[in-house]
């Protein structure tokens, strides 16, 4: 499983400077965070450093009015729902309203000038899964083939809200429409219903549902806006998880995109993430770690290959070494991407029982750490533990017959 890029507010350098470490890598490109001209400088320079560049058209509220992201020239002006949207939509090569055939057509301009590798079709977020939203869907879908690109270069964007997500029979029912999509792939992005890291199991559950029925139809499934919970994507056959370095763009608030969104900048507080705790903590918390004996255990194991890191652990009192803002998240999205390269194992059961020891070493970890009073506050994994051993028991149930028989081929 690979680790794409998911970009932000003030994440041009850092793709720059992973993916020419890496020796490759994907980004996601953001127009809410980045004008025409940022866009094609950035996509440049990741195309030169042997990387791929996909963009986000961020369609998933038309009524948004964050300023920078309505000012691209694809997005419709005085948008209008009666207006945008085909009536009375039927099969593949129904008529398709003018303004999708115009705003599809600028996207296709956008994707040749920064050179993607692939176009991803917008797709409105779905409060919940009705007759509405799938026309919706169908729209962009049916009008893509104008664009004249092969279909295993489309990819449908599936936004979901936490409460569709929930919902056992709307995600049965978006898979079901999904058999039908003529795609190459899926870029799923879900809102989380707790913040950052999910503690809820059926959530949990049917993220790993989605991925897996998707990739059973044989469809390249992205998950965005992920943080290292998503690991657990890889069981379900996952291509890729997607994220970066603030909060909103490792989970996905729909309320982003509207212009009195305060930034999670504003609130600047440096974590260091522990990858086998699968959990962060603030620089201070380190130091009750190094009085309590318990810091060296939180040193990132070596075969991740993140250096940025090792200030922290080389004796001194971590909070009197240097450790930036932008180390943190480069230490964090080096580890991330190591370990979903790793995620994914050669056999079903094998990926699975990987995660699971995943889960165990941090629970064991969090245990002892939390008993020395060193905790991660929000960003503690100690509660979502259960919730993804509890995901994978109902992917192992519902898709493990046929992700045994067909892993190879995934």
């Amino acid at each position: 499983m690979e680790l794409f890029l998911q970009c932000g507010y003030g994440m041009m350098e850092h793709c720059r400077a992973l993916i020419t470490s890496w020796g490759g890598g994907s980004a996601i490109l953001s127009p809410r965070d980045l004008n025409p001209t940022q866009l094609e400088t950035l996509a440049t320079d990741i195309c030169s450093a042997g990387g791929e560049v996909y963009f986000d058209p961020q369609f998933y509220l038309p009524h948004a009015d964050h300023e920078r992201l309505v000012s691209h020239a694809y997005w419709p002006r005085d948008y209008d729902s009666g207006g945008f949207w085909p009536q009375g939509q039927g099969p593949a090569g129904a008529q398709t309203a003018d303004q999708i055939n115009r705003l599809l057509a600028s996207l296709l301009e956008y994707h040749n000038r920064m050179s993607c590798c692939h176009l991803i079709l917008p797709g409105v977020l779905a409060l919940a899964v009705d007759a509405g939203w799938l026309a919706r869907q169908r729209a962009f879908i049916d009008a893509a083939p104008a664009l004249g690109l092969p279909v295993s270069e489309l990819i449908a964007t599936v936004a979901l809200s936490a409460d569709a997500v929930r919902n056992v029979q709307q995600v049965n029912d978006v898979l079901e429409a999904g058999r039908t999509w003529n795609v190459g792939g899926i870029y799923l992005v879900c809102e989380h219903p707790d913040g950052y890291l999910v503690q809820d199991a059926i959530w949990m559950a049917n993220v790993l549902e989605l991925t897996a029925g998707f990739r059973l139809q044989n469809k390249k499934v992205i998950l965005g806006y992920s943080n290292h919970q998503m690991l657990a994507a890889a069981s379900a056959g996952a291509n890729a998880i997607a994220s970066g370095t603030w909060l909103n763009v490792r989970s996905f608030p729909p309320e982003k995109f509207r212009k009195q969104y305060e930034e999670e900048v504003k609130r600047k507080t440096t974590w260091y993430y522990c990858p086998q705790a699968l959990s962060e903590y603030k620089i201070p918390t380190l130091d009750i770690a190094m009085l309590q004996g318990v810091l060296a255990d939180m040193a990132p194991p070596a075969a991740l290959g993140s250096t940025y890191a090792d200030v922290l652990f080389r004796g001194a009192q971590p909070t009197t070494v240097q450790f930036p803002e932008a180390t943190a998240f480069r230490h964090y999205l080096h580890s991330l991407h190591s370990q979903a390269a790793a995620a994914r194992q050669d056999s079903f059961n094998a990926t699975v029982t990987a995660h699971e020891q995943i889960l165990d070493t941090s629970e064991d970890l969090l245990e002892r750490l939390q008993a020395v009073g060193v905790r991660g506050q929000l960003r503690d994994f100690s509660e979502s533990v259960e919730p993804n051993r509890a995901a994978l028991a109902v992917l192992q149930r519902q898709r493990g017959p046929m992700l045994r028989r067909r892993w190879a081929e995934l």
